[in-house]
């Protein structure tokens, strides 16, 4: 029972988190962080624990799904060198610095630990990053790279991980012999698995009719190629990545909006109470691990979470700074102008994505599944947590500001994009409307005709239609709600009768929401 009640009290205390973050206007994330530490320096000691292979499958598996579907493959074709240079390169040197300052700092970790600890605190994170830029209006090749680098850089990271934890166990050293046979398995055996199961998956998917069927066999779909790859001795976290692309594109897998729009909210929110949950337990392990710990060593600690702290976002920002500075000279060198599907890059936009590196629930859950005797695992998990903590606090709140110093601006492309897609829809619908004198064809007509016009003449913005009688059916809809509700309540009608008209009405108030 007292799991049950630790679970129900984190969730409370989400609530709570996310309402003071809309009111401060704060990125959830550095709320949570700082509960999670407020719950490690607690007088009080809950005991829980998860299972480290738990922990890596509850927590990064739907989160890194979320992320997967909503890649856009050809923003990420236009950015692939900018993306893989984070994904990679930056994230390859923020593991070996990191390891090496642990390995400096504790010269009696084994190397295997001090890189697990790099490949822990490397990678930014998608769903941190996200919450960070959501109010934030950059250029959008900036954007792009970001939303990319997050995804594609836990699937390099998880890797070195898994192939460090593997080091430790075997009590030595991994040798090419092993990583590279064990690298291209990975490779090539996860994303052909991930493409397959996305064709399997997305068979079965559009047979199912009924909104909960479909999401609940969403999340166990997803849990389900997690486990079939680690089973298979591929990489759970790039099937992951390959299957959610794969799958965001079947048309097989295509859902109607009856369904889609219940899931993307169920999702929206599973991810949220995932990293509730998870910075709230990476608090109740490390006020364990204080409350355990020998005199001294907390100062130890600390001082290894500041080097690693200061070490990580140093070279991130080296590291984009310096790409930056070298991409615009070749552009310069070859004649050209500007990137294909965006300006320039020049100091500004590497400042901005390098101080845009925030850690998050990608950190923290491996940290967690961390073995129970893996060596210095206090130092790690605390190390690990004082990087997440110190990035969103530090760069989080920052990064609006900085932004608008530099005076970055958003381009608009989407808009532009936007606007030749609705031109583009409304003839597609006028195409298909026959004029025979239907009732209601003439104003169906009328009504594509008007949103038509209303995104050809646009200059900016997105081209969207703003009907004058918008206004008054919102106030009807408002006015028949009322109604509606006195009817129940005064009896007229059963509550059957009211569900069946309450959802004709939140549809069409939905309908009319969407066209502001």
């Amino acid at each position: 029972m007292i799991v049950f009640e630790t679970i129900l009290g984190m969730l409370a205390v989400g609530v709570l988190i996310l309402g003071l973050a809309r009111r401060g206007h704060l990125p959830y994330p550095v709320l949570l962080a700082l509960a999670g530490v407020g719950i490690a320096f607690a007088p009080f000691h809950v005991e829980f624990h998860l299972e480290p292979d738990l922990v890596l499958a509850l927590f990064v598996a739907p989160v890194l799904l979320d992320a997967a579907y909503d890649t856009s493959l050809r923003d990420l074709k236009r950015n692939w060198g900018a993306v893989l240079s984070l994904a990679l390169v930056a994230v390859g040197l923020t593991t070996a610095a990191a390891a090496f300052v642990v390995h400096w700092i504790v010269p009696g970790i084994p190397w295997a630990a001090a890189i697990a600890i790099g490949a822990i605190v490397a990678p930014p994170d998608a769903v941190a990053t996200t919450t960070v830029l959501q109010d934030v209006r950059l250029p959008h090749r900036v954007s792009v790279i970001l939303r990319n680098e997050a995804l594609l850089n836990d699937a390099s990271t998880l890797l070195i991980y898994r192939l460090a934890l593997a080091a430790v166990a075997s009590g030595g050293g991994i040798g090419t012999e092993v990583i590279a046979p064990a690298f291209l398995l990975s490779l090539v055996g996860s994303v052909v698995a991930g493409l397959a199961l996305a064709w399997i998956v997305g068979g079965i998917t559009r047979r199912i009719e009924d909104a909960p069927s479909s999401i609940i066999f969403q999340f166990v779909s997803t849990f389900g190629v997690w486990v079939v790859s680690e089973r298979l001795g591929m990489s759970p976290i790039l099937t992951i990545v390959a299957y959610g692309m794969t799958l965001a594109r079947l048309p097989a897998a295509y859902q109607s909006a009856r369904l889609r729009i219940p899931s993307f909210a169920v999702w929206d929110t599973a991810v949220v109470v995932l990293n509730v949950l998870a910075f709230l337990i990476i608090g109740l392990e490390l006020g364990a691990v204080i409350a355990s710990a020998p005199d001294g060593e907390l100062g130890r600690w600390a001082v290894v979470g500041a080097a690693v702290l200061a070490t990580v976002i140093a070279v991130r920002l080296g590291w984009t700074l310096a790409a930056a500075l070298w991409s615009r000279r070749q552009l310069k060198l070859n004649g050209a102008a500007d990137l294909d599907g965006g300006g320039a890059p020049d100091w500004r936009t590497g400042l901005v994505i390098g101080w845009a590196g925030t850690r998050g629930i990608v950190t923290v859950a491996t940290a967690l599944a961390l073995p129970g005797d893996f060596p210095e695992r206090g130092m790690l998990l605390f190390c690990a947590f004082a990087v997440t903590l110190g990035t969103l606090v530090i760069q989080g709140p920052t990064l609006r500001p900085l932004v608008r110093v530099l005076r970055l601006k958003d381009d608009g492309p989407v808009a532009r994009e936007v606007r030749i897609a609705r031109v583009a829809l409304a003839e597609a619908g006028l195409a298909a409307v026959r004029d025979d004198g239907a009732p209601g064809m003439a104003a169906l007509r009328d009504e594509l005709d008007y949103e038509r016009r209303v995104a050809a003449d646009a200059d900016d913005g997105d081209g969207r239609p703003t009907p004058p009688e918008k206004a008054l059916r919102a106030g009807v809809l408002t006015v028949r709600r009322q109604r509606l509700l006195e009817l129940r309540r005064d009896g007229t009608i059963g509550d059957d009768a009211f569900h069946v008209l309450e959802e004709e009405i939140d549809l069409a108030d939905l309908a009319t929401a969407t066209r502001t």
